[in-house]
């Protein structure tokens, strides 16, 4: 699978886009900044980078102009941003990028557009000027919410945070149906606790057992338990459970 760069300083959009490509297979590498960036293209090969626009210290389109005019644009760039205008996309087009990507960017839209990235080259603009000395750079407006990978119009907001642990649990035991000599204790259910401490816990439970039938296929966990995808990325970290790349999946035989 591809080495996937993604370049955001919201850590949130980070670890979201780590997990959702990371689950596809893909080796993820994190820049918080267009300076962390420069340096991860520097030591390794990168197939693919997903670059955000609005950055504290370089904009991603000063970066993108950077790496075109030094011949270092050798791989796909997609640019993200949640308040680009239709000047700005075509800016960064006629650079170089391969894509552009609106937040609150959907799930759908950030795997075709990773999977068409991955299918062509990167473009090689010729002869991209750089930005004389003194020439200023537009300013790009930082986006005014929080954006990201959202679900669908129609998924449900996860529930705050739950109150502190309580005592007085009650051990439940799930079978795993593809595994009928294994009864697994998942999770300890209070069930004299408050009725959301208590549903906390079941969900937990209930999530672990899926996602240990489905060895970890999110998109077969997600079929099963009738979620959109990208909830259910938001789901598991809300409740707390590791999604540790390969934590969950079946360890290959011999």
């Amino acid at each position: 699978m591809a080495e996937i760069l993604v370049v955001d300083d919201e850590i949130g959009i980070r670890e979201l886009l780590s997990e959702i490509l990371g689950d596809e297979g893909h080796t993820i590498l994190l820049a918080d900044s267009a300076r962390e960036a420069r340096a991860v293209r520097e030591r390794q090969r990168v197939d693919l980078v997903l670059l955000d626009i609005w950055m504290p210290d370089t904009d991603g389109i000063t970066l993108l102009r950077e790496w075109a005019s030094g011949g270092r644009l050798t791989m796909p760039v997609i640019m993200m941003s949640g308040h680009a205008t239709i000047d700005t996309a075509a800016e960064a087009s006629r650079i170089g990028a391969s894509d552009f990507l609106e937040k609150p960017i959907t799930l759908q839209k950030l795997l075709r557009a990773v999977q068409n990235g991955l299918r062509r080259p990167a473009q090689k603009p010729a002869g991209v000027p750089a930005p004389s000395a003194g020439t200023p750079v537009a300013p790009v407006p930082r986006d005014a919410g929080p954006a990201g990978v959202m679900p669908a119009a129609n998924a449900v907001e996860p529930p705050a945070a739950f109150g502190e642990p309580v005592t007085a649990p009650l051990a439940v035991t799930l079978a795993v149906p593809d595994s009928p000599a294994a009864r697994l204790l998942l999770r300890e259910l209070p069930l004299d606790a408050p009725l959301r401490d208590a549903r906390d816990a079941f969900e937990r439970a209930y999530f672990e057992h899926h996602l240990m039938r489905e060895q970890g296929s999110m998109t077969r966990v997600a079929e099963r338990t009738g979620l959109e995808r990208t909830h259910l990325y938001r789901k598991l970290k809300q409740l707390g459970i590791d999604l540790s790349r390969g934590l969950w999946r079946k360890p290959p035989t011999n």
